[in-house]
């Protein structure tokens, strides 16, 4: 009976991926890059669209970037010494900074949908419902980050209080109180920033995953259709 089971489920596996196998292979090279760019695409220009404007990052909780846990854990402190205000100010000027500088990633965004690859389409087509992103996001976050740095440096700086966060940032980290990754206020806003970014484009691949009919693209619902 053992044995017999363990045939079955042989049997079961052999004939899933063969099943498998067939929906890919009904997908031409050229409709599996048509697919990749048109998923990146429509879910860079929803992100972008998005998040670079006013209140893109602060008027939105998930895209919102919150103060540093080190600041946000002592911040009931520092508003008893008068300091709430200056807090308030950090925060709205981290969203603002974001805000302004998300634009500047579509030019890269852009110039890596177009090198994806039928290669690079065969691996991340037939993936979990945010593969597309996260291959996305493995080609693009060193260059998004070099890109985006200056300008929230840019507008960090107009606030006058950049200089002032990581001087405490830097000394607090010494000791463990601070994590490594928020010692600097534009490295901590230009990660944020991007986090948010790559958040509304695996939104949207889901979106369009789960349903390609209403993404209104005849090889987005062939595609996808044939991987449910």
């Amino acid at each position: 009976m053992r044995l017999f089971r363990t045939l079955l489920l042989l049997v079961t596996f052999t004939v899933t991926g063969m099943a498998s196998a067939a929906d890919l292979s009904a997908i031409t090279n050229k409709e599996a890059v048509t697919a990749l760019r048109t998923t990146l695409t429509k879910g860079a220009e929803a992100a972008v669209g998005s998040l670079g404007k006013t209140d893109g990052f602060l008027g939105n909780p998930a895209a919102r970037i919150q103060l540093p846990e080190f600041l946000a854990q002592s911040k009931g402190m520092l508003k008893m010494v008068g300091m709430g205000g200056q807090l308030d100010q950090v925060e709205v000027s981290m969203n603002r900074a974001a805000e302004a500088a998300v634009p500047q990633a579509k030019a890269i965004l852009q110039k890596t949908i177009q090198n994806m690859t039928v290669e690079d389409a065969k691996q991340v087509l037939g993936g979990g419902e945010t593969a597309v992103t996260d291959f996305f996001r493995s080609k693009t976050q060193s260059d998004l980050y070099q890109q985006l740095l200056p300008i929230v440096k840019g507008k960090t700086a107009q606030v006058g209080l950049a200089q002032q966060y990581n001087a405490l940032a830097e000394k607090g980290s010494r000791f463990g109180l601070v994590k490594a990754e928020d010692a600097n206020l534009e490295g901590y806003v230009t990660n944020k920033a991007l986090d948010a970014l790559f958040l509304m484009v695996a939104e949207e691949e889901k979106a369009i995953r789960a349903n390609p009919v209403a993404a209104g693209s005849a090889v987005l619902k062939k595609v996808f259709g044939s991987l449910k």
